[in-house]
């Protein structure tokens, strides 16, 4: 990367949602001197990849979370942004406030059930304890329901039974296969045998009937799980990792045009937005066709940051390809598996790479911030 450049005084970046995408882009725009607001519902990144390990160890949430004023300072502001204004060029936060942009960059990501996400507004002291709380509730839990075998699912089930192996986990999933579907099939296999090894008890090809009327999240004995082939399971816990959407309240009602039915924003080479020469869309929320992962995010945030500097000096924009597919899944510190540009990986260096330490130092170390202990 190159250095500071200069700058018109109109220039005012904002960067709506503060995930994988979002810090990217923001450490490329402050590398380079270009002014930005970074907006987002906590006052942390959350390095989600390691939610569900937080959900089970107690103490290990506090790495998971990493505050955002200590690396962009007065460059963040925390709030939930539900309109954009496309004609004044300003975002509108739920309590009022309106940021004016000269550009654009929508890093929304996803939503769905904790403790796969956390979308409340809140502080990361809270977020932690929230997490801290839920390693009681598991605890609690003689057996436990996981609902949905994809990825966060089989993550959750693994997890679970790595650190509690007394108790009873059962994962339901309404197909025979497990996990990501984009994985290779002996992958997806893999990952079933972990699970069988790790006394996980799979239902599979089997479908919730009931779970609006179940409570989640917390430890109730005898609660009743009803599947479509009239079984009845008892658990004290259910945990529910299905439904993730594209985050897409901050702007589906002001970009109706040029939002996919999947609430993804259609964009274009150049991951700019239809319509838009100075809006961008970045990870989960751009309409492509690639695995919905953080190193795709990170990708998406250098060509969108640099093309909103190619702008401003007159070079051409870039286009974006996709990058090399590593999909990996960890299932407790001692077991994953995964792929790398369609070929297994051995599971010893899925485990060392990724289950072991979830990336976090990753994390920590492009925020320049020191990991607690």
């Amino acid at each position: 990367m190159g250095g500071q450049v200069s700058i018109d005084e109109n220039v005012h970046v904002v960067i709506v949602g503060g995930g994988f995408g979002g810090i990217a882009a923001a450490q490329h725009l402050k590398h380079h001197g270009v002014p930005f607001m970074l907006i987002d519902i906590l006052d942390a990144f959350h390095h989600n990849i390691a939610a569900l390990r937080a959900s089970v160890q107690a103490g290990f949430a506090k790495q998971t979370f990493i505050p955002y004023k200590e690396t962009f300072g007065l460059n963040f502001l925390q709030g939930r942004v539900i309109q954009i204004d496309s004609e004044t060029q300003t975002v509108v936060l739920d309590n009022g406030k309106q940021v004016r942009y000269s550009h654009l960059i929508l890093c929304t990501g996803t939503s769905g059930h904790f403790p796969g996400k956390h979308n409340s507004v809140a502080t990361y002291q809270s977020a932690i304890q929230k997490y801290e709380d839920f390693v009681n509730v598991i605890q609690e839990a003689n057996t436990v329901v996981v609902v949905g075998g994809g990825t966060t699912g089989v993550e959750m089930a693994a997890e679970i039974r790595t650190e509690f192996t007394d108790k009873k986990v059962i994962l339901i999933h309404p197909r025979e296969e497990v996990a990501d579907p984009d994985l290779l099939p002996s992958v997806k296999e893999q990952a079933k045998q972990v699970l069988l090894e790790k006394g996980v008890e799979l239902l599979l090809g089997r479908k919730v009937t009931n779970l609006d009327e179940l409570e989640l999240n917390v430890c109730r004995k005898g609660m009743v799980i009803k599947t479509n082939k009239n079984e009845q399971v008892t658990a004290d816990l259910v945990i529910c990792c299905t439904g993730n959407k594209i985050s897409s309240e901050a702007y589906r009602s002001s970009l109706t045009t040029c939002t996919a039915e999947s609430g993804a924003l259609k964009v274009n080479q150049h991951l700019q937005v239809e319509g838009f020469d100075n809006v961008y869309a970045v990870g989960d929320c751009a309409n492509l066709d690639e695995p919905k992962l953080a190193y795709h995010a990170g990708l998406h945030a250098a060509v969108a940051a640099t093309n909103i500097i190619n702008s401003l000096t007159g070079k051409c924009l870039r286009s974006y390809r996709t990058g090399n597919v590593t999909m990996l899944i960890a299932m407790g510190k001692d077991a994953g598996v995964g792929q790398f540009n369609g070929y297994k990986l051995p599971r010893f260096l899925v485990t060392k790479g990724k289950s072991q330490s979830l990336l976090l130092w990753k994390s920590w170390r492009e925020m320049g911030q020191k990991a607690p202990n």
